[in-house]
Protein backbone atom coordinates (compact mmCIF):
# COMPACT_ATOMS: atom_id res chain seq x y z
CA UNK A 1 0.00 0.00 0.00
CA UNK A 2 2.88 2.42 1.03
CA UNK A 3 4.55 1.54 -2.22
CA UNK A 4 1.40 1.93 -4.19
CA UNK A 5 0.86 5.80 -2.47
CA UNK A 6 4.89 6.49 -3.29
CA UNK A 7 4.10 5.80 -6.83
CA UNK A 8 1.30 7.38 -6.99
CA UNK A 9 3.04 10.58 -5.72
CA UNK A 10 5.80 10.51 -7.75
CA UNK A 11 3.53 10.16 -10.90
CA UNK A 12 1.72 13.30 -9.82
CA UNK A 13 4.54 15.53 -9.03
CA UNK A 14 7.61 13.87 -10.88
CA UNK A 15 10.72 12.89 -10.32
CA UNK A 16 14.12 14.64 -9.76
CA UNK A 17 15.49 13.97 -12.75
CA UNK A 18 18.76 12.13 -11.30
CA UNK A 19 19.44 10.81 -8.38
CA UNK A 20 22.86 11.19 -8.52
CA UNK A 21 24.99 13.40 -5.81
CA UNK A 22 25.38 17.19 -5.93
CA UNK A 23 28.41 19.04 -4.03
CA UNK A 24 29.04 22.76 -4.22
CA UNK A 25 31.66 23.17 -7.26
CA UNK A 26 34.73 24.62 -5.78
CA UNK A 27 35.58 25.74 -9.32
CA UNK A 28 34.84 29.33 -10.52
CA UNK A 29 34.81 33.11 -9.37
CA UNK A 30 31.97 35.15 -8.84
CA UNK A 31 32.25 38.26 -11.28
CA UNK A 32 29.70 40.55 -13.05
CA UNK A 33 29.02 40.82 -16.79
CA UNK A 34 31.05 44.17 -16.44
CA UNK A 35 34.09 42.09 -15.50
CA UNK A 36 33.17 39.84 -18.50
CA UNK A 37 32.69 42.76 -20.96
CA UNK A 38 36.66 44.48 -19.98
CA UNK A 39 38.15 40.84 -20.48
CA UNK A 40 36.95 41.21 -24.16
CA UNK A 41 39.01 43.66 -25.18
CA UNK A 42 42.10 41.39 -25.47
CA UNK A 43 42.25 38.18 -27.28
CA UNK A 44 42.13 34.90 -25.15
CA UNK A 45 44.32 32.05 -24.45
CA UNK A 46 41.99 28.45 -24.93
CA UNK A 47 41.36 26.79 -27.79
CA UNK A 48 37.76 26.03 -28.64
CA UNK A 49 36.95 23.53 -31.23
CA UNK A 50 33.05 22.41 -31.38
CA UNK A 51 32.51 18.85 -32.59
CA UNK A 52 29.06 17.88 -34.48
CA UNK A 53 28.47 14.17 -32.85
CA UNK A 54 25.48 13.30 -35.02
CA UNK A 55 22.68 14.82 -37.04
CA UNK A 56 19.17 14.37 -35.62
CA UNK A 57 15.93 15.90 -36.67
CA UNK A 58 12.99 16.82 -33.70
CA UNK A 59 9.39 18.45 -33.87
CA UNK A 60 9.94 22.67 -34.73
CA UNK A 61 7.87 24.08 -32.03
CA UNK A 62 9.69 22.54 -29.17
CA UNK A 63 12.75 24.65 -30.64
CA UNK A 64 10.75 27.85 -31.77
CA UNK A 65 8.23 29.58 -30.30
CA UNK A 66 5.87 29.18 -33.54
CA UNK A 67 3.36 32.11 -31.70
CA UNK A 68 5.72 34.57 -31.93
CA UNK A 69 4.84 36.94 -34.23
CA UNK A 70 7.77 36.83 -36.05
CA UNK A 71 7.55 32.95 -36.70
CA UNK A 72 4.02 33.39 -37.81
CA UNK A 73 5.38 36.55 -40.60
CA UNK A 74 7.59 33.70 -41.79
CA UNK A 75 5.24 30.77 -41.84
CA UNK A 76 6.96 28.67 -40.19
CA UNK A 77 4.82 25.60 -39.14
CA UNK A 78 5.33 22.07 -36.97
CA UNK A 79 7.16 19.65 -38.66
CA UNK A 80 10.81 18.02 -38.07
CA UNK A 81 13.82 20.61 -38.32
CA UNK A 82 17.20 19.61 -38.83
CA UNK A 83 19.42 19.91 -36.28
CA UNK A 84 23.16 18.78 -34.38
CA UNK A 85 24.03 17.33 -30.81
CA UNK A 86 27.25 18.78 -30.58
CA UNK A 87 29.95 18.63 -27.94
CA UNK A 88 32.48 21.79 -27.53
CA UNK A 89 36.13 20.91 -26.79
CA UNK A 90 38.35 23.58 -24.64
CA UNK A 91 41.99 22.98 -24.34
CA UNK A 92 43.51 25.73 -21.80
CA UNK A 93 47.24 25.97 -21.66
CA UNK A 94 47.75 25.33 -18.02
CA UNK A 95 44.08 24.00 -16.63
CA UNK A 96 43.88 21.28 -19.19
CA UNK A 97 41.45 19.77 -21.71
CA UNK A 98 37.36 20.18 -20.55
CA UNK A 99 34.95 19.36 -22.59
CA UNK A 100 30.72 21.40 -22.94
CA UNK A 101 28.25 18.89 -23.22
CA UNK A 102 29.05 14.84 -24.28
CA UNK A 103 27.73 14.32 -27.39
CA UNK A 104 26.74 11.00 -28.38
CA UNK A 105 28.08 8.17 -26.77
CA UNK A 106 29.82 5.65 -29.39
CA UNK A 107 27.41 2.33 -28.54
CA UNK A 108 24.34 4.37 -28.95
CA UNK A 109 25.93 3.74 -33.14
CA UNK A 110 27.66 0.26 -32.69
CA UNK A 111 25.56 -1.12 -30.22
CA UNK A 112 22.68 0.48 -28.78
CA UNK A 113 21.40 -2.13 -26.73
CA UNK A 114 24.79 -1.82 -24.25
CA UNK A 115 24.12 2.18 -24.49
CA UNK A 116 23.19 4.04 -21.44
CA UNK A 117 19.87 5.06 -22.62
CA UNK A 118 16.93 2.24 -22.23
CA UNK A 119 15.12 0.87 -24.80
CA UNK A 120 11.93 2.59 -24.10
CA UNK A 121 14.05 6.26 -23.74
CA UNK A 122 15.70 5.26 -27.50
CA UNK A 123 12.49 4.64 -28.99
CA UNK A 124 10.67 7.85 -27.71
CA UNK A 125 13.69 9.89 -28.80
CA UNK A 126 13.08 8.05 -32.40
CA UNK A 127 16.93 7.22 -32.71
CA UNK A 128 16.24 6.40 -37.05
CA UNK A 129 16.60 10.11 -37.42
CA UNK A 130 19.85 10.44 -35.65
CA UNK A 131 22.77 9.84 -38.01
CA UNK A 132 26.18 9.63 -35.52
CA UNK A 133 29.39 10.81 -37.17
CA UNK A 134 31.63 10.81 -34.00
CA UNK A 135 31.12 9.09 -30.55
CA UNK A 136 32.97 10.46 -27.57
CA UNK A 137 34.55 7.81 -26.97
CA UNK A 138 35.75 7.59 -30.64
CA UNK A 139 36.97 11.02 -29.85
CA UNK A 140 38.59 10.15 -26.63
CA UNK A 141 40.66 7.66 -27.50
CA UNK A 142 42.15 10.11 -29.49
CA UNK A 143 42.43 13.06 -27.30
CA UNK A 144 44.34 11.74 -24.05
CA UNK A 145 43.05 13.16 -20.69
CA UNK A 146 40.02 15.09 -20.06
CA UNK A 147 39.91 17.23 -17.00
CA UNK A 148 36.39 17.93 -17.01
CA UNK A 149 32.99 18.16 -18.29
CA UNK A 150 30.80 21.65 -18.20
CA UNK A 151 27.38 20.39 -18.69
CA UNK A 152 24.62 23.54 -20.35
CA UNK A 153 22.34 21.34 -18.73
CA UNK A 154 21.14 17.64 -17.91
CA UNK A 155 18.91 16.54 -20.99
CA UNK A 156 20.00 13.64 -22.23
CA UNK A 157 20.36 14.84 -25.67
CA UNK A 158 24.20 16.79 -24.14
CA UNK A 159 24.19 13.90 -21.25
CA UNK A 160 23.96 10.98 -24.27
CA UNK A 161 28.06 11.12 -24.66
CA UNK A 162 28.49 10.93 -20.71
CA UNK A 163 28.92 7.09 -20.27
CA UNK A 164 32.18 7.46 -22.01
CA UNK A 165 33.45 10.08 -20.05
CA UNK A 166 36.35 8.17 -17.74
CA UNK A 167 35.23 7.37 -14.17
CA UNK A 168 36.25 10.29 -12.11
CA UNK A 169 36.34 12.66 -14.14
CA UNK A 170 34.80 16.01 -12.72
CA UNK A 171 30.84 17.26 -14.11
CA UNK A 172 29.81 20.77 -13.23
CA UNK A 173 26.15 21.72 -13.75
CA UNK A 174 24.41 24.74 -13.11
CA UNK A 175 22.32 25.14 -9.14
CA UNK A 176 19.51 22.78 -8.56
CA UNK A 177 19.84 21.37 -11.89
CA UNK A 178 20.33 17.42 -10.60
CA UNK A 179 16.71 18.26 -8.53
CA UNK A 180 14.86 19.62 -10.87
CA UNK A 181 11.08 17.48 -11.15
CA UNK A 182 9.53 16.68 -13.99
CA UNK A 183 6.67 14.13 -15.18
CA UNK A 184 9.35 13.02 -17.86
CA UNK A 185 12.26 12.08 -15.74
CA UNK A 186 10.19 9.18 -14.35
CA UNK A 187 11.16 7.90 -17.88
CA UNK A 188 14.27 8.98 -18.49
CA UNK A 189 15.64 8.73 -14.65
CA UNK A 190 16.94 5.58 -15.01
CA UNK A 191 18.97 6.53 -18.30
CA UNK A 192 20.43 9.73 -16.67
CA UNK A 193 21.45 7.63 -13.74
CA UNK A 194 23.07 5.02 -16.02
CA UNK A 195 24.88 7.53 -17.77
CA UNK A 196 26.49 9.30 -14.95
CA UNK A 197 27.65 6.20 -13.30
CA UNK A 198 31.30 6.41 -11.93
CA UNK A 199 31.41 10.02 -11.80
CA UNK A 200 31.99 12.14 -8.82
CA UNK A 201 28.99 14.04 -7.38
CA UNK A 202 27.71 16.76 -9.35
CA UNK A 203 29.82 19.91 -8.76
CA UNK A 204 26.96 22.69 -8.89
CA UNK A 205 28.29 26.27 -10.09
CA UNK A 206 28.01 28.93 -6.94
CA UNK A 207 26.91 31.63 -8.75
CA UNK A 208 26.08 34.94 -6.50
CA UNK A 209 23.72 37.68 -8.17
CA UNK A 210 24.75 39.74 -11.02
CA UNK A 211 26.09 43.09 -10.32
CA UNK A 212 24.59 44.75 -13.15
CA UNK A 213 21.89 42.34 -13.41
CA UNK A 214 22.55 41.67 -17.15
CA UNK A 215 22.64 37.78 -15.77
CA UNK A 216 20.96 35.90 -13.33
CA UNK A 217 24.85 34.80 -12.04
CA UNK A 218 28.54 35.33 -13.71
CA UNK A 219 31.27 33.11 -13.13
CA UNK A 220 34.95 33.43 -14.12
CA UNK A 221 35.34 29.40 -14.31
CA UNK A 222 39.31 29.59 -14.45
CA UNK A 223 39.87 32.65 -12.20
CA UNK A 224 41.86 34.12 -15.07
CA UNK A 225 39.40 35.23 -17.40
CA UNK A 226 39.84 32.64 -20.16
CA UNK A 227 36.34 31.07 -19.99
CA UNK A 228 33.02 32.43 -18.26
CA UNK A 229 29.76 30.50 -17.08
CA UNK A 230 26.45 32.51 -17.26
CA UNK A 231 23.46 31.93 -15.47
CA UNK A 232 20.85 31.53 -17.93
CA UNK A 233 17.58 29.74 -16.14
CA UNK A 234 14.68 28.54 -18.08
CA UNK A 235 14.91 25.94 -20.11
CA UNK A 236 16.08 23.98 -17.27
CA UNK A 237 16.36 25.74 -13.71
CA UNK A 238 20.28 25.26 -13.82
CA UNK A 239 20.95 25.92 -17.38
CA UNK A 240 24.19 27.54 -17.86
CA UNK A 241 25.39 29.97 -20.56
CA UNK A 242 29.53 29.66 -21.54
CA UNK A 243 31.60 31.98 -23.15
CA UNK A 244 35.48 31.47 -24.28
CA UNK A 245 38.28 33.81 -25.07
CA UNK A 246 40.05 32.18 -27.92
CA UNK A 247 43.01 33.92 -29.97
CA UNK A 248 40.61 34.43 -32.27
CA UNK A 249 38.28 36.04 -30.04
CA UNK A 250 35.43 35.07 -28.00
CA UNK A 251 32.84 32.73 -28.35
CA UNK A 252 29.23 32.47 -26.92
CA UNK A 253 28.18 28.84 -25.91
CA UNK A 254 24.05 29.58 -25.50
CA UNK A 255 23.22 25.85 -24.74
CA UNK A 256 19.34 25.29 -24.91
CA UNK A 257 18.89 29.41 -23.98
CA UNK A 258 18.91 29.26 -27.91
CA UNK A 259 18.56 26.05 -29.67
CA UNK A 260 18.49 27.31 -33.33
CA UNK A 261 20.46 29.44 -35.73
CA UNK A 262 17.03 30.70 -37.06
CA UNK A 263 15.79 31.66 -33.69
CA UNK A 264 18.71 33.49 -32.94
CA UNK A 265 19.18 35.61 -35.66
CA UNK A 266 15.38 36.36 -35.88
CA UNK A 267 15.26 36.82 -32.19
CA UNK A 268 12.25 34.35 -31.86
CA UNK A 269 12.75 32.14 -28.30
CA UNK A 270 12.46 28.28 -27.86
CA UNK A 271 9.04 26.50 -27.82
CA UNK A 272 7.64 23.79 -25.68
CA UNK A 273 11.13 22.05 -24.84
CA UNK A 274 11.53 24.85 -22.12
CA UNK A 275 10.38 24.26 -19.05
CA UNK A 276 9.64 27.97 -18.17
CA UNK A 277 8.91 29.93 -20.60
CA UNK A 278 8.59 32.98 -18.63
CA UNK A 279 12.03 32.08 -17.84
CA UNK A 280 12.98 30.87 -20.85
CA UNK A 281 12.32 34.29 -22.79
CA UNK A 282 14.37 36.46 -20.07
CA UNK A 283 17.09 34.39 -20.44
CA UNK A 284 17.05 34.58 -23.92
CA UNK A 285 16.43 38.39 -24.38
CA UNK A 286 19.55 38.69 -22.39
CA UNK A 287 21.63 36.54 -24.12
CA UNK A 288 20.32 38.59 -27.39
CA UNK A 289 21.37 41.92 -25.44
CA UNK A 290 24.50 41.05 -24.83
CA UNK A 291 25.35 39.96 -28.07
CA UNK A 292 24.10 43.09 -29.10
CA UNK A 293 26.06 44.66 -27.39
CA UNK A 294 29.44 42.92 -27.95
CA UNK A 295 28.89 42.22 -31.64
CA UNK A 296 32.36 40.51 -31.94
CA UNK A 297 31.81 37.71 -29.88
CA UNK A 298 30.58 34.87 -31.92
CA UNK A 299 27.40 32.88 -31.01
CA UNK A 300 27.15 29.21 -31.64
CA UNK A 301 23.53 28.01 -30.85
CA UNK A 302 22.59 25.03 -29.15
CA UNK A 303 21.71 22.55 -31.48
CA UNK A 304 22.55 23.94 -35.18
CA UNK A 305 26.25 25.11 -37.26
Amino acid sequence: MKTTMLLAVMVMSGCAVTSHGTQPATLGTPRSTADLAAALAEPGPVELESVASADWAVERSGLLNLGNPTAKEAGLVDGDEPIQVFFHVIRHPTKGTFIVDTGVETALRDAPEKSAMSGLVRSAMHLEKLKVHQGLGEWLAKAGKLDGVFLTHLHLDHLTGMADVPEGTPVFTGPGEAKATGFMNLFVRGSTNQALEGKPALSEWQFTADATGSFEGVLDVFGDGSVWALWVPGHTPGSTAYLVRTPKGAVLLTGDASHTRWGWDHHVEPGTFTGDAVKGTESFKRLQAFGVAHPDVEVRVGHQH
